[in-house]
């Protein structure tokens, strides 16, 4: 089931009047049956990897929290986390990595006869695994207790509005909150529509324009101008960006009108000023995870430099690994991890260089955005192209054959509405980032005049320019 789809409109209602007149004892059980129904809209038959994955580390909590030995928590602990990264190698990494083994034996001169598997991938399978993750390894830490009722670990893992596409959230925010009572609250009603309606715009108004563009341009790269791919390039930025901070959003306010506070994960990203900054604000449930599993455990900063530049380059390759089976993902996290790496080398010089130009903050806060963004529009090439040979033909296009018709699409009115919004979305976001609206909460309100008419606008310009079905795109991984 989408979030923006028909059939979300009339669930999310039933679910919310059933829940709130249900007793207490009976409500975990309600949303976890939910949680499953919203899966199975997709797939029904996929529901089982996530009951399978669920019982997996249930159990492997239960013998970690009885084992009396160190040396005991762990194979326990291994066990849980190899079993559930075979669930998701095998549905996700498997014809990759068989694809990669029989391109090496062919350029080798031998031949390589097993198939690939032909399945769909299962959807949000990564996010729901990192989450089963998370609590193992916190468990095995002592960071959390065990959780030994079966439908609440259930519940948490399954959680319909974090099911297929985060945030990945953390047991010890959400566990705790199913045990607490929960009314009906009109104020939650009221900004978790507020959430939701604003992630609705972002997606079907904003992304799924844009996508229109985007997807012409890149299917065929080598069709159009290198001022055209640039930007395709632009507009898949903010594409990307407003389908998944819209799919958080309208997480957000499900959540909250069922009583649940699911953790930030989008910051107005385009405003960071380093690559540091903007991973501290893109995908926060995502970084904050590999930071706590791979990069920490590694030796993080704690190390000698070189081995702290290896610490990272491996989390983000990691990283880029998640997000897809394909050599294109593994380059963006690579270059990602160059930026921070280089980054970190040239900090002292640069800001000597700065000190000396005698800038005005506003105008270094300026261009370390400028270049920020640019920098992270260079890296969204390979994570939005079908493959490293279209990456580099795109790359080649921008940097050295640049002219070229500038190709307006289909309809010259569609394309300018695109770049009406994605200024209108800068001046929010600019706003937001000096406090003068809100962005998840509001110390003030807004006068009334002021909110309703702006919650008049989005409806309307969710009707009026609204595009309809399209999946978002975090959903593939």
């Amino acid at each position: 089931m989408l979030f923006n789809s028909f059939e979300y409109i009339i669930f999310l209602p039933i679910v919310l009047v059933i829940n709130f007149l249900l007793p207490d004892k009976h409500r975990v059980w309600f949303l976890l049956l939910a949680s499953y129904i919203f899966y199975m809209f997709w797939r029904w038959q996929y529901v089982a990897l996530i009951i399978i994955q669920t019982e997996i580390n249930y159990l492997a909590g239960i013998f970690i929290d009885k084992s009396e030995t160190r040396r005991q928590k762990f194979i326990w602990l291994l066990i849980a986390i190899i079993s559930t990264l075979a669930i998701l190698f095998f549905f996700k990494y498997f014809n990759f990595l068989n694809n990669s083994v029989r391109t090496l034996v062919s350029f080798l001169g031998g031949t390589y006869h097993v198939p690939n598997l032909d399945f769909l991938l299962p959807i949000g399978i990564s996010f729901h695994t990192f989450q089963n993750l998370s609590y193992v390894i916190d468990l095995y830490h002592g960071k959390i207790p065990v959780e030994r009722s079966f439908r609440r670990f259930a519940l948490y893992v399954s959680f319909f509005p974090l099911l297929v596409a985060g945030p990945i959230e953390r047991a010890r925010n959400f566990l705790p909150q199913i045990g607490l009572r929960k009314f009906l609250d009109i104020q939650r009603i009221v900004s978790g529509s507020r959430l939701i309606l604003w992630g609705l715009f972002k997606k079907v108004v904003i992304a799924d324009r844009l996508a229109e563009y985007v997807n012409l341009i890149y299917k065929t790269p080598d069709s159009f101008s290198g001022a055209t791919l640039l930007l395709a390039t632009y507009f898949f930025a903010f594409q990307i960006y407003c389908d998944f901070s819209g799919y958080t959003d309208i997480a957000l306010g499900s959540a909250r009108m069922l009583g649940f506070d699911l953790m930030e994960n989008f910051h107005l990203p385009y405003l960071a000023t380093s690559i540091s900054d903007f991973w501290h604000r893109w995908h926060i449930s995502l970084s904050t995870w590999f930071r706590d599993y791979v990069y920490f455990p590694l030796g993080g900063n704690r190390v000698t430099e070189g081995r702290w530049a290896f610490n990272i380059m491996a989390t983000f390759l990691l990283s880029g690994l998640w997000h897809g089976a394909n050599w294109t993902f593994l380059i963006w996290g690579g270059v990602h991890a160059a930026y921070y790496i280089l980054e970190f080398f040239l900090a002292t010089p640069t800001g000597k260089l700065i000190d000396l130009l005698k800038f005005p903050a506003w105008v270094r806060r300026t261009l370390a955005r400028i270049l920020t963004f640019h920098l992270v529009l260079l890296g969204w090439v390979f994570f939005r192209a079908g493959s490293i040979a279209d990456a580099a033909l795109i790359l080649k296009k921008i940097f050295l054959s640049f002219s070229g018709n500038l190709y307006l699409g289909p309809s010259q009115l569609a394309l300018y509405i695109s770049i009406l919004l994605i200024f209108a979305l800068l001046v929010i976001m600019i706003m937001q980032e000096y406090g003068k609206l809100p962005l998840y909460s509001a110390p003030r309100p807004l006068p009334l005049l002021v909110r309703w008419s702006a919650y008049l606008a989005l409806i309307f310009g969710i009707a009026l320019f609204g595009k309809s079905g399209n999946e978002f795109i975090y959903f593939q991984f």
